[in-house]
């Protein structure tokens, strides 16, 4: 496993000091520093930015070929970060605990560690990671006029204000994809400048926002409409396997919504943030898949697998297993035959 210690929090220098183990390249543009780097430790591109008011955003997008450990060392104030994945996952480990806690996709994360602590980073081997840091430099940001510290919740108030009482903090809260599409925005803005600037600004304050109104839903065990519980999300889980018993059965949604509980909306939203399909995708790829294992190993004709995948229709289903596979369901049966004869 490779580590990298960072031992200066500002933010202004962890692309240079990441780039001592990464040895890529650094540019700086519009207040923007991109740190790309392609070799044998693996891929990809990490942009800081740094705004007004101690609020920075640290975002990565990586592939490592061997687990990463991205130690920080927080010897002064610590910041308050505001994380949120788009794509893989990370581990985390909170100064002197051994077990790391996982960091998942789509899921909203707060964390600020004691000062004179180290809090770790596992990038896994081979995942690509699009994580999203936000940053606020708690002091600086009290100095903000109108920052309105005063109407958050005891918990972010107290550690605002860095009461030990409160820290190490953690938390891991819901799912969201709304959040997920503002931070895909930040990404894809090809403005310059100032208006380039303004943009990132912007929607970096809509994010944390949408963070804090996250946070504040989950401590009074309330969901926001866009928003999905970690049990809405078992409950997903045991729905796709309901799905795979009950193939040939009705799997629209409003019959899985009543066998499930969740409402259409948070059924579409959870297919979305575990498997990144709508419910519909999920279920035609799922048949495909089934119709795919019996072709392969029973003597079921293609009427019959038809039947039991539950699709109505057998010209359409060798139209999208066509699309799917590039060949036809026939042609698929022939080529295995043919194999199983060399």
């Amino acid at each position: 496993m490779q580590e990298i210690r960072i031992e200066n929090q500002s933010v202004d220098s962890l692309l240079d000091e990441l780039n001592v183990i990464l040895r890529g390249t650094l540019e700086e543009k519009w207040g923007e520093r991109t740190l790309t780097f392609d070799n044998e430790l693996g891929k990809g591109i990490i942009r800081s930015i740094s705004f007004d008011w101690g609020v920075s955003l640290i975002d990565y997008d990586v592939n490592f070929n061997q687990d990463l450990k991205l130690v920080h060392i927080t010897n002064g104030d610590t910041p308050i970060e505001f994380i949120f994945i788009t794509e893989g996952n990370l581990h985390y480990i909170q100064d002197i605990e051994k077990e790391s806690v996982t960091l998942e996709r789509y899921q909203n994360i707060i964390i600020s560690p004691k000062k004179k602590s180290k809090k770790t980073f596992i990038f896994p081997n081979r995942v690509n990671v699009k994580v999203n840091f936000i940053q606020i430099l708690k002091k600086k940001y009290a100095k903000k006029k109108n920052n309105n510290l005063a109407y958050l919740g005891d918990v972010l108030s107290s550690i605002f204000k860095d009461d030990t009482v409160s820290l190490p903090f953690k938390h891991l809260g819901n799912y969201n994809l709304e959040i997920a599409d503002y931070v895909k925005q930040i990404r894809s803005d090809t403005n310059e400048g100032m208006i380039k600037t303004l943009g990132i600004e912007g929607r970096l304050n809509v994010i944390l926002a949408m963070q804090l109104l996250e946070h504040h839903k989950f401590e009074n065990n309330m969901t926001l409409p866009e928003s999905l519980a970690r049990e809405d999300i078992k409950k997903v889980q045991r729905l796709a396997e309901y799905m795979v018993d009950n193939i040939s059965g009705p799997l629209n949604i409003a019959t899985l919504s009543s066998i499930s509980g969740l409402s259409a909306k948070k059924l579409q939203i959870g297919f979305k943030v575990l498997y990144g399909k709508t419910v519909n995708e999920y279920s035609k790829t799922l048949k495909l898949e089934i119709s795919r294992d019996y072709l392969k190993n029973t003597e079921l004709s293609i009427s019959e697998i038809v039947y039991k995948i539950g699709i109505s229709s057998r010209s359409y289903f060798s139209k999208i297993f066509h699309e799917t596979y590039g060949i036809t369901p026939t042609e698929y049966r022939l080529k295995l035959l043919k194999r199983a004869k060399i």
